[in-house]
């Protein structure tokens, strides 16, 4: 009998685009509190150049993964796309294959596999831990001698004057999977889930692109469809649903788990909304330990004016509620009574033992990134790894807590484990390479970008593989339109 728990991941490798947006710079431009804007989001982003596009940075991603790793690509048997932001209908994990091999090829290396799949995942943010979940039930069966590669790549934008306007941000994170893994092993049996339609939350409609031209890189604007309060509270909601299972699932006690966890990574939009959603997790948790829970939510409900007996009602509605399955205009917040303990919680000395302490691993690095959309996950997991490892931090044998979340909506929360000897893999994950070189933006740089222009004083030369152009012929004979050339450049 094979053991399907000792899977998971190996190695981690990294590209985003070197154009950046200082959020400092972008508030003087704005209008909006430096202050606000760095506690509740980060300190600044990434935008994609003309030369690049998802394909682009999955493909720099999974070149740097083989290379640094001393992979033979002969043994990968499962490369899989988690993005949103692809831009073909028919392809998106085939076209990153294409581009690996002809870096490959180009240094003397073996070409992927002839018989490696190629699945490409969509759900939003969460398409990357689908993917990665697609990974582990390859190699639990007939992948099982093989090696699996998941790259989830996205550029997160945002209509300039919304309120997602500072979220955005563009990049590729690369993992390696096999069995007997260097790093960590991922359990999907002790795994949670939820889903639920959500209305309005966030979608990215075809009509959007009715009348829009493809610039220089091929690719359309692509400014989702949002509720911003909403969303949060949607996020909160699924996210709460897929640890309460995972939580049910393990038995004993719920709040217990909290403080036992070495850390947590979760789908990270952007800083607050993460840390919101785990600290009302651990006060569901303890609502979920009946009278052993009681006395520490009875001390919150005291200082919040909150009636306790009402709380408990409300807490007793997470495992069956669909939280405003259609959006009808107005906002609410789904667990008023939960949500009113925040405050009095904040100042109590659990707080910092379950979320300040468990959340603390690679969040300074992630404040610089931006949001990845599907990448942001993995990469708030590499940037917590390479810290541990940098700082002699020993993992081994902790237990760490994946929650990943895409909008529309569903999440996923699966348990991780670290793996004797899980140091010298770490020390190759470079993150904090990856984040040079930088070119910052001044104002008429970032709105060019942003619109999909080239930058005025900047030559669009970025590192890797890079656009030169976009087809536009649509003759009987022969048909490119839209489809986008690409060169081999200077390594990443």
């Amino acid at each position: 009998m094979m053991d399907n728990n000792s899977i998971g991941i190996s190695a981690f490798a990294t590209s985003v685009p070197p154009y950046r947006v200082d959020l400092r710079q972008w508030c003087e431009w704005s209008n909006n509190s430096w202050d606000k804007t760095r506690a509740v989001i980060g300190e600044s982003f990434r935008v994609p150049g003309v030369e690049q596009d998802v394909y682009t940075m999955a493909a720099n991603a999974v070149v740097e993964l083989i290379v640094r790793n001393d992979i033979d690509p002969r043994r990968i048997g499962y490369l899989a796309l988690g993005t949103e932001s692809s831009i073909d209908n028919a392809t998106g994990a085939v076209i990153v294959r294409g581009l690996v091999d002809r870096v490959l090829a180009s240094r003397g290396m073996a070409r992927l596999a002839r018989d490696c799949e190629v699945p490409e995942f969509k759900q939003a943010c969460l398409a990357g831990v689908y993917g990665l979940k697609g990974a582990l039930r390859y190699l639990a069966f007939d992948g099982a001698e093989r090696l699996a590669i998941v790259v989830a790549a996205d550029i997160a934008e945002y209509e300039r004057g919304s309120s997602g306007e500072p979220t955005q941000g563009a990049g590729a994170v690369a993992m390696l999977l096999e069995r007997d893994p260097k790093i960590l092993t991922l359990d999907l049996r002790a795994a949670g889930s939820a889903s639920t339609f959500r209305g309005l939350d966030f979608r990215k409609p075809f009509q959007r692109f009715c009348g829009q031209q493809p610039g220089p890189s091929g690719r359309l604007a692509d400014f989702p469809v949002f509720n911003g309060k909403f969303s949060t509270a949607c996020y909160v909601d699924e996210t709460l649903s897929a640890l309460d299972q995972l939580l049910t699932k393990r038995g004993g006690s719920h709040s217990r788990y909290f403080h036992e966890i070495e850390a947590v990574f979760m789908h990270r939009p952007y800083h607050k909304m993460p840390v919101t959603a785990w600290a009302l997790g651990y006060l569901f948790a303890l609502g979920a330990d009946g009278a052993a829970g009681a006395a520490e939510l009875d001390g919150y409900c005291a200082k919040a004016g909150v009636d306790p007996v009402a709380l408990h009602a409300e807490m007793a509605t997470l495992p069956t509620r669909a939280f405003e399955s259609d959006f009808d205009g107005t906002v609410a917040e789904p667990y008023p009574l939960t949500a009113a303990l925040m405050k009095s919680f904040r100042e109590d000395p659990a707080y910092k033992a379950v979320v300040d302490d468990k959340m603390r691993l690679g969040s300074k690095p992630m404040m610089a990134m931006g949001n990845l959309y599907s990448a942001a996950l993995p990469a708030w997991l590499a940037a917590g790894l390479e810290e541990a490892a940098k700082s002699g931090r020993d993992l081994a044998g902790k237990e760490m807590l994946l929650i990943g979340y895409g909008s529309g909506d569903a999440s996923e929360a699966i348990p991780a484990r670290v793996v004797p000897g899980w140091l010298a893999a770490a020390k190759r994950i470079h993150l904090a390479e990856a984040l040079n070189p930088v070119v910052d933006l001044d104002k008429e740089q970032y709105e060019a970008l942003h619109d999909g222009l080239p930058a005025p004083g900047i030559t669009p030369r970025a590192p890797g593989i890079r656009i030169t152009k976009v087809g536009d012929r649509r003759t009987g004979a022969f048909q490119d339109y839209g489809i986008a050339y690409y060169e081999l450049g200077e390594p990443v």
